[in-house]
């Protein structure tokens, strides 16, 4: 017989269930999805439902045969760990690839853990790290947007470029100034072409203004709070200009940080999972500054272009130690007197 666990009193029957609060997210995921079959046409919808679908029948075989449990496949967990994963890949990544990606996700970084509730690392972060270590050639073979060249996009006849941030980089490496290498992309440079996610990247994370439109639209529905993104892009905001104002010759201004690399899809819909992320708002500050600062230092002096996936798992690590140490305040607590 299965137990019932509750938490002290008082107690306050809600509306909201888990699968409400999913599916808000993925309805919130929506126009970034839009805009990404806008720029990059077949490639994103194809990535995408492989990527879905791959990840409920993964969960249902795991859960049904490896749980012992039954199915949850209508909680919309599983859409939301196989939306995310799309928006972490190319819009021309190989089948094959997209179902171990998926895989992963689902084997490895959930039901390894006991299925929805138990996992310590983002699912969809687990997968796409994966994928990006084990095929980095095909995880950074970037598409154009179909803005940039003409006709609706196919998937596997694209033409490939370089990310913002990768030619950052590169250009760096190579020992340019910031003003060279911004002046021989070839693709809009500007912040408003940028902020409408006219510019190669993950299928999810190039246009800024939908995701910004899924936040206001969680936010209102109180499905996340606003400490997490908040922390993530201050904290990566103010080290990015504390580097920009000492050399704006070597190091991009916060708002390129901000606008590119997946920054705020990661600020947005990744570090706020439910499940890998701290209970208390102090947690949650914490967590989110660790976030930002440990992205753009990534981005900044390691081998990696973008830091947001590897600076995500890296603080899901340290959850546990936030909720020991930083535990929501209690009702009917008797406070302390000096």
């Amino acid at each position: 017989m299965n137990k019932l666990i509750v938490s002290p009193s008082p107690h306050q029957l809600g509306t909201n269930s888990v699968s409400k609060l999913m599916y808000g997210v993925i309805i919130a995921m929506l126009p970034a999805l839009f805009v990404s079959i806008f720029y990059f046409g077949l490639g994103a919808i194809v990535v995408t439902l492989t990527s879905v679908l791959s990840c409920l029948i993964f969960e249902y075989v795991f859960t049904r045969f490896l749980l012992k449990k039954e199915p949850t496949l209508k909680d919309g967990s599983a859409i939301i760990t196989g939306m995310l994963l799309a928006f972490n890949l190319p819009s021309n990544l190989p089948i094959w690839i997209i179902i171990i990606g998926a895989l992963v996700a689902i084997g490895v970084g959930k039901v390894s853990f006991g299925g929805l509730g138990n996992n310590i690392f983002n699912p969809a972060l687990v997968g796409r790290v994966f994928l990006l270590i084990s095929f980095p050639v095909q995880m950074t073979n970037w598409p154009k947007p179909v803005a940039l060249t003409t006709g609706f996009s196919a998937y596997t006849d694209v033409t490939s470029g370089a990310t913002p941030l990768g030619l950052l980089k590169e250009g760096l490496r190579n020992k340019e100034s910031l003003d060279s290498i911004m002046s021989h992309i070839e693709m809009p440079t500007d912040y408003l072409q940028l902020f409408l996610g006219n510019m190669s990247g993950s299928i999810g994370e190039i246009s800024a203004a939908a995701l910004l439109i899924g936040l206001v639209y969680m936010l209102m529905k109180k499905i996340i709070t606003w400490h997490i993104p908040v922390a993530v892009l201050g904290s990566a905001s103010i080290l990015s200009g504390i580097m920009w104002l000492a050399d704006s010759n070597l190091y991009a201004d916060p708002v390129f940080h901000i606008l590119t690399g997946g920054m705020l899809l990661g600020a947005i819909f990744m570090a706020t999972d439910y499940v890998s992320s701290p209970m208390s708002t102090t947690g949650m500050l914490i967590f989110g500054a660790g976030i930002g600062l440990l992205t753009i230092v990534i981005r900044l002096f390691g081998a990696f272009p973008e830091g947001m996936s590897f600076a995500i798992l890296i603080m899901n690590a340290i959850v546990p130690i936030l909720n020991k140490y930083f535990k929501p305040k209690r009702f009917g607590e008797k406070l302390k007197t000096v």
